[in-house]
């Protein structure tokens, strides 16, 4: 190859850089050394005779040309990864991997259960299971599969509705603790309705405990810390806690099953979506 000539991993190289601004977050993205990158970068403005970044105690500013290299390598990217997504929809064999992203509400509460089945249904799938309250990127295949309660999942992706998740309030139920006191959502867990809602019937003026996750809030009640509002599905199986009241209509949220258009017809795909949609229907009331 002309020694001129940029190959794909200078473009990866220029666009981390790029877009962490700094070479220990390139680094992290790539899984290179700072002094790799650092040697990498050099290497590829020597090629080419031009500076691609600024160089500042902040950070690393990519100068015109190292825009314009940065803009070209997303192109690059994006292009690579539309090709990656179509042909693995063209796989029809129940093998491979599957990526699965979830909270780790649901994981616990819900869907272990069901993938422990799924893996005993299908041997020669590999289950990987990404634990986040952020919707991964399935674009970018970050995963391929999203169990996400949503009231509106994003319009590029395709899925279904699979159930809807009940919430109600909880206490200890043996009457220990704060019982007048409330346990609340912190505002890095995201749980605007809920926030809502308790603003509105008072219940935030006598929250003296937030937590930023839902399975913290149980541990909450559970301990004594005072009442909360949490899913129906993961409270009633804990024993030492008891339900205040049916459950609450306006903070009932739909569960989705999602995947990248470009993936759903391979064949592990749709025979995950498949398992896991006949297995939550059973444990869920409908959508």
């Amino acid at each position: 190859m002309n020694e001129q000539h940029l190959g794909w991993d200078d473009l990866r190289v220029a666009l981390a850089i790029a877009e962490a601004g700094s070479l220990s977050g390139a680094g992290r993205r790539l899984g290179l050394s700072h002094a790799t990158l650092f040697r990498r970068l050099n290497a590829i403005e020597r090629r080419l005779g031009v500076r691609l970044f600024e160089r500042a105690r902040t950070g690393y500013s990519p100068t015109v040309a190292g825009e314009e290299l940065a803009a070209t390598a997303a192109r690059v990217e994006a292009e690579v990864l539309r090709a990656e997504r179509r042909l693995v929809g063209r796989d029809l064999r129940l093998s491979g991997t599957v990526r699965v992203t979830t909270t780790d509400t649901l994981l616990i509460g819900l869907l272990s259960p069901i993938l422990a089945d799924f893996r005993r249904a299908h041997p020669d799938i590999v289950l990987e299971v990404a634990v986040s309250n952020q919707l991964f990127n399935l674009s970018q295949r970050d995963a391929d599969v999203a169990v996400r309660p949503s009231s509106s999942p994003p319009e590029h992706l395709v899925g279904r509705r699979v159930g809807s998740i009940a919430q109600a309030i909880y206490a200890r139920a043996d009457g220990a603790g704060d019982a007048a006191a409330w346990i609340g959502p912190d505002r890095h867990l995201g749980y605007a309705p809920l926030e809502a809602w308790m603003a509105d019937k008072g219940a935030d003026a006598h929250c003296r405990y937030r937590v930023d996750t839902l399975l913290g809030m149980l541990a909450a009640v559970r301990d004594g810390l005072g009442r909360a509002v949490l899913p129906c599905y993961l409270a009633d199986a804990e024993p030492s806690l008891t339900r205040l009241g049916e459950p609450i209509p306006e903070l009932a949220t739909e569960l989705w099953l999602l995947t990248h258009p470009d993936l759903r017809r391979v064949a592990r795909i749709r025979a995950f979506l498949a398992f896991v949609a006949e297995a939550l229907a059973s444990r869920l009331p409908a959508p």
